[in-house]
């Protein structure tokens, strides 16, 4: 799973005109599923991020993390986060996981994370088109990657 994780002072999801998940402080986090994920990644990414110490304390360092603030959460699936642009300029996607596969795994990864944090969380709607409006708080980007854990 690969992540792309963004404080936020306020962040929405609009499908069609209609409001699906709204923010304020919190979390954006933008989540790939490729072939090979499994239910370790789920644990260990959702894990790691409620507890990624991101937000200020009270001297102004980034030192506090999702679930001592009480912030609140949206994840969006987002299949091209596993382009492969190696060759040529068109984005090869065969590394993403399909619907058959990521939906199970979307559904799971939201639900350990409401688990983690203790609240409900946000989401996008898989497969549709989605516009996400964001205020990125920082800025403050962080990427994930739970093959590749640096």
């Amino acid at each position: 799973m690969r992540t792309v994780i963004q404080r936020v002072s306020r962040a929405s999801v609009t499908v069609e005109g209609k409001l699906i998940s709204k923010i304020d402080s919190g979390l954006l986090i933008l989540l790939g599923i490729e072939n090979n994920d499994a239910q370790e990644d789920i644990e260990w990414l959702s894990r790691k991020i409620a507890n990624l110490r991101i937000f200020n304390d009270e001297d102004g360092v980034m030192n506090t993390s999702i679930t001592a603030i009480g912030g609140d959460v949206i994840v969006v699936s987002q299949f091209t986060l596993h382009a492969a642009t190696k060759k040529g300029n068109r984005p090869s996607y065969i590394k993403a996981a399909g619907p058959e596969l990521a939906v199970p795994l979307y559904e799971q990864f939201v639900k350990q994370m409401e688990k983690d944090l203790g609240k409900k969380v946000g989401t996008g709607v898989f497969g549709a088109d989605m516009k996400v409006d964001l205020l990125n708080d920082g800025p403050v980007t962080i990427l994930i990657d739970s093959k590749n854990k640096e």
